[in-house]
């Protein structure tokens, strides 16, 4: 019996050492878990700031011949500013900002009424009426207004209401102040009366439509020179880069080309000229400027464009003026 309980004894010990020993080796576990994830988390985040740090202190270093480029570039654009032109500008946008007033302000509830109640009375008004009637419609209701705001003026003493007696003070000084700008307070706005005097002081001999004239010299009889009109033609001088200072020196280009041209040479029969100061319309994909002279030859010349654009051509071409705007002329048979 003695024997049992020493053996018993003995495995209870050796029982106690392991349990022991398996909790102190689970703790020391995973506070070495614990540690290194720490260490682990301090590293990415040292890391992280250091990247970010390099990062913010990269700088670009620039050689002293290129810093010399920017600083001329920097003052070459600001000598370029237009300072006088900003200046004006700024000036012009003041001014137009600066909205003229009355020296008071209208309350926005004296607005309010007054422009429900013009809009009312301008439905009285014909709807063709010209400036003068309407001028005269906006006179007769200021001078209502201001009538019916001396009378409750008047009758102070028997008002309930002291929001009425001050916005009738406030409309007498408006009206006896300045009308225009009331009205334009409270969102009506007349147009002045244009009177337009017809002059006639054309000399005599002056044609009727002085666009009509060909600038420059005189043409001589052998150009046949004819005004809104373009002839077709096989080019002989290419007109983008041909040009001439008038029309009278396109055609005298045509007769000298056809003069001195080879034998198996096309002879220039035809000229055309551009004497619009914003170029001329043509349906190709160039753009036509002043001046150009085109040589051209034609066995049979026939005609582009005569006067006017025709309906059908200004609606395919939007940017088709009404009026052919060069001038052409056939010199003679080649």
């Amino acid at each position: 019996m003695a024997r049992g309980g020493g053996e018993w004894a003995i495995h209870k010990v050796v029982r106690g050492k392991w349990a022991c020993s398996y909790k102190k080796t689970t703790l020391i576990v995973c506070c070495i878990n614990i540690v290194v994830a720490l260490y682990v988390l301090r590293s990415l985040y040292a890391s992280l700031y250091i990247y970010s740090d390099r990062d913010s202190r990269l700088t670009v270093e620039y050689t002293p011949d290129q810093i010399r480029k920017m600083e001329e570039s920097v003052r070459i654009r600001k000598s370029a500013e237009p300072v006088e032109l900003i200046r004006l500008v700024k000036q012009f946008k003041k001014e137009l900002s600066a909205e003229p007033s009355l020296g008071f302000e209208l309350p926005e509830s004296l607005k309010l009424k007054l422009t429900n109640e013009i809009i009312a009375e301008l439905k009285s008004l014909p709807l063709k009426a010209n400036v003068s009637e309407q001028r005269d419609f906006a006179e007769r209701w200021c001078n209502e207004k201001l009538e019916q705001a001396k009378q409750l003026i008047r009758e102070k003493g028997t008002l309930n209401s002291t929001t009425l007696l001050e916005e009738a003070v406030i409309l007498v000084k408006a009206l006896e102040s300045d009308r225009t700008q009331l009205l334009e307070d409270i969102g009506l706005w007349i147009p002045s009366e244009i009177v337009n005097n017809e002059h006639d002081d054309k000399p005599e001999g002056e044609p009727d439509d002085l666009d009509e004239v060909l600038p420059g010299r005189p043409l001589p009889p052998e150009c046949h020179a004819e005004l809104h009109t373009d002839y077709d033609g096989a080019a002989v001088r290419w007109g983008l880069n041909y040009h001439k200072e008038s029309a009278a020196d396109c055609c005298q280009a045509c007769l000298v080309q056809a003069k001195r041209a080879k034998p198996n040479e096309k002879k220039c029969n035809v000229w055309v000229y551009c004497p619009a100061e914003d170029g001329c319309h043509s349906p190709d994909i160039y753009e036509h400027r002043l001046g150009e002279c085109w040589l051209k030859f034609a066995e049979t010349p026939k005609l582009n464009f005569k006067n006017k654009y025709p309906e059908s051509y200004r609606r395919s071409h939007p940017s088709a003026p009404i009026i052919v705007p060069w001038a052409s002329g056939i010199v003679g048979a080649a």
